[in-house]
């Protein structure tokens, strides 16, 4: 007898020139005037006023709201939410890579649910429906536009907090590849590799499905095929396929979770502000070296796809199969040792004492203690 699943993603928009749905969406969700949550980064590159022209013509006012920093913190959430309220706002938007769109998640938060972000840490705390949200995603990797999560620092205490509830799924994801073409090498390298570790994880989670397990399959096969292809050529064909992958994982890991490498990863960030997308080209193949003993099987699928043929056994395709992703992430020139990117070896015990509170180790499917973590954590360094 099969198993019940459930599966929530937002109403998705996919395809070349996808953006001009932008207005239309936000006048049939009941938009007056809209919150627009970006970055200074992306208004350099003009979407912003594209976006702000395909607006106009629906006669729909905007407020700008561009204060957004790498992992995103509770301060600059609160100050979103007092002018989405002092403006008088009704529909939050947000064009961004994860950062925008979690910022754009916490604030609509806020206005819906009063109190502070710290108040919805953790899984299915958030009572009351939250206005519309319409995200464009402008990188292939964060999944926030698709996800149950967002991931928000909590200043005074230096930790990345994980809100997971339905409630974030935004109303409509519009996701245009065009956008891609705008980001620099590094950006297309550590989004996907944010994909690619979204994809794995949620195939092993203790939550997959095969509503999930196809999707991570799907964006694995289409991360590892296209990402070469992308940065060698930059043709719009392959950073759509990476899209394709992005939204994929997003989907899978939304609904299946993730686990152990994104709650080292989530402490790293908080704790340190390391960037999010440097940490798994380092600790997503020592994480699935060390969960192997539980789910060789699994791993022996991955191993296949990267290796393009099953080995003997399944144990000997998955070792396999981890080796030949070392050497994809060490291709693709971004570091792999973690000294690299933490400047004090001597806060490493207490990165991963802290990542033992992070909801993302629940889905992982060997436990480990904050010793292994960081066992793990020394033998990349």
């Amino acid at each position: 007898m099969m198993n019940i699943y459930k599966i929530s993603v937002p109403e998705i928009f996919f395809g070349r020139g996808s953006l001009k749905y932008a207005g239309i969406t936000a006048r049939r969700l009941g938009a007056e005037k809209i919150l627009f949550v970006s970055d200074s980064g992306l208004e350099k590159t003009g979407w912003l006023d594209l976006i702000f022209e395909i607006l106009e013509r629906e006669n729909l006012k905007w407020i700008k709201f561009t204060t957004v920093v790498p992992n995103p913190r509770d301060l600059d959430i609160e100050e979103g939410a007092r002018l989405y309220r002092q403006e008088g706002c009704d529909v939050v938007m947000s064009l961004g890579g994860g950062s925008p769109m979690d910022t754009a998640k916490g604030i609509a938060l806020l206005t819906s649910n009063g109190g502070c972000i710290r108040d919805y840490e953790g899984a299915n705390r958030i009572q009351s429906p939250l206005p519309p949200m319409i995200f464009l995603p402008s990188t292939a990797g964060g999944g926030s536009d698709i996800s149950q999560f967002a991931i928000i620092t909590d200043a005074k205490r230096n930790i990345k907090m994980s809100i997971i509830s339905r409630t974030l799924v935004p109303n409509i994801s519009i996701v245009d590849p065009i956008l891609l073409m705008t980001n620099s090498e590094g950006l297309i390298i550590t989004s996907a590799i944010d994909a690619l570790a979204h994809a794995i994880e949620s195939y092993v989670s203790l939550l997959a499905s095969p509503l999930t397990e196809v999707r991570s399959l799907k964006a694995i096969d289409l991360i590892l095929k296209h990402l070469p292809l992308a940065l060698k050529y930059r043709q719009l064909d392959d950073l759509e396929n990476l899209a394709i992958a992005s939204t994929s994982a997003a989907i899978a890991f939304s609904n299946a979770s993730l686990g152990m490498e994104h709650a080292i990863a989530h402490s790293l960030g908080g704790m340190l502000d390391v960037v999010h997308g440097l940490i798994h080209p380092i600790l997503l193949a020592p994480v699935m070296r060390y969960n192997l003993p539980v789910c060789v099987n699994k791993i022996a699928k991955f191993g296949e796809i990267i290796l393009g043929k099953r080995l003997q056994t399944d144990e000997s395709t998955a070792h396999a199969g981890i080796e030949k992703l070392e050497k994809f992430c060490a291709s693709l020139n971004v570091t792999t040792r973690l000294r690299d990117i933490v400047s004090d070896r001597e806060t490493l015990p207490l990165v991963c004492q802290m990542a033992m509170y992070d909801s993302c180790l629940l889905t992982n499917p060997r436990p480990a203690t904050w010793e292994q973590m960081l066992q793990i954590c020394e033998e990349v360094w």
